[in-house]
């Protein structure tokens, strides 16, 4: 009797195990928590965001052919991921999930674009994994960071250790529940203004047999444009030819993949249905993934078998340069305060403000990205917050200090 009771409580407790991850697969916080976490069929931003939009039906540009052919129209498609070492280093961008009740956010310095990066803090780990780990070298060390509780990526360029703390040239946060756009001229992580993690090529969505976003790609110059949703050129090429950033093309529909792997398959549909995006100056045709010890490299070099040509760009919607770059009013702060602006050691103050056309918002020291209009802080010494409230046309920032006695 005991025996059967035993399994009808392991059988409830299975149960409610298994109803509590289907409810939350294709969320943020169903994504697993590590190194390379699957995501669980969560995809980041909204449906109706660029990355996720399907331009299988979308016209072609007319001028397709001119691009491919400045791209190089013989350039092998490159993927740039794998498993195992190129020259000790792992191929391709790493990423982290983390839940931020159990990983504290951490200050990072800003070392060379701080009025166009996000300030922290961020749930950095003291690991995190840079690009190129375990010998990364003097390039783009990027840190990737997903926060499964807040639903925020937090995204690091040129990252470095440095005494115990991280720095980084630039740095970005992106809200993954909405369609979040850098200020027009900013950079972001990468060149052109964009996120980079859900650009990526990842094996747990190559396993479950469907990439339902574009992929990011380089080429080895691009125009000093960008359209949407870029923010940002990094060229002073002005030939109509050269690919903008955030530009995309798309594998050709009559293109045959009948005879590639099914994993490799799983990547040419999703070039034909989503396409690439341009994202970085780089090799030609270089497209970005996720390092992962279970990708197959020689499936994966057969992609190499195909080049630009068997691409076409997709018709694009404005192409801002220097002389048409949109402008707009920055968001507005009608009050940031503190209640109450002074405390003793151990006491708590909320800090309350009023925002009008803002994307997302920032709290710093200590606090970070931030969805609500108020949170409560718990300094140990006298210290002065400062809020950054950001949208597509620039950002606002206003300060408050909060003394301890």
């Amino acid at each position: 009797m005991k025996t059967r009771k035993l399994i009808i409580l392991i059988s409830l407790s299975l149960l409610s195990l298994s109803s509590e991850s289907f409810a939350q697969s294709g969320t943020c916080a169903g994504m697993d928590i590590g190194r390379g976490g699957d995501l669980n069929g969560f995809i980041p931003f909204p449906a109706d965001n660029a990355w996720n939009t399907d331009i299988s039906s979308m016209p072609v540009d007319p001028n397709s052919d001119n691009i491919i052919a400045f791209v190089g129209a013989g350039s092998p498609l490159h993927p740039d991921f794998g498993a195992g070492l190129y020259a000790g280093s792992t191929i391709g961008i790493p990423y982290q999930v983390v839940d931020t009740t159990t990983q504290p956010k951490v200050p990072i310095k800003i070392v060379a674009y701080k009025t166009e990066s996000d300030a922290g803090p961020m749930p950095v780990p003291p690991n995190a994994l840079i690009e190129g780990y375990p010998n990364p070298d003097d390039g783009d060390r990027h840190v990737l960071v997903l926060d499964r509780n807040g639903c925020w990526i937090y995204e690091l360029y040129r990252a470095f250790k440095r005494n115990g703390a991280w720095q980084a040239d630039s740095t970005a946060i992106w809200d993954m529940t909405i369609d979040e756009q850098r200020p027009y001229t900013w950079t972001s992580a990468d060149a052109a203004g964009l996120p980079i993690f859900p650009g990526l090529v990842r094996y747990d969505e190559v396993f479950d047999a469907a990439i339902n976003h574009a992929i990011r790609v380089t080429v080895p110059v691009t125009r000093e444009a960008f359209t949407p949703p870029a923010s940002h050129w990094a060229s002073s090429e002005t030939s109509q030819n050269a690919p903008p950033m955030g530009m995309r093309m798309r594998l050709k529909a009559g293109f045959d993949i009948s005879s590639f792997p099914p994993n490799d398959q799983v990547i040419l549909t999703a070039l034909k249905q989503y396409g690439v995006m341009v994202a970085d100056n780089g090799g030609a045709m270089f497209i970005s993934g996720a390092p992962d010890e279970r990708w197959n490299n020689s499936e994966l070099d057969q992609l190499k078998t195909l080049t630009a040509s068997d691409f076409e760009v997709v018709l694009m919607g404005p192409v801002y340069t220097p002389d048409n770059v949109p402008t707009g009013p920055s968001p507005v702060v009608s009050s940031f305060t503190a209640d109450p602006p002074t405390i003793m050691a151990g006491q708590s103050s909320t800090l309350s403000w009023n925002v009008t056309n803002a994307l997302y918002t920032i709290v710093s020291p200590e606090v970070g990205p931030l969805r609500e209009t108020s949170v409560v802080v718990k300094p140990t010494v006298t210290t002065t917050y400062k809020l950054y409230t950001t949208n597509q046309y620039g950002r606002t920032t206003r300060s408050v200090t909060v003394t301890v006695h």
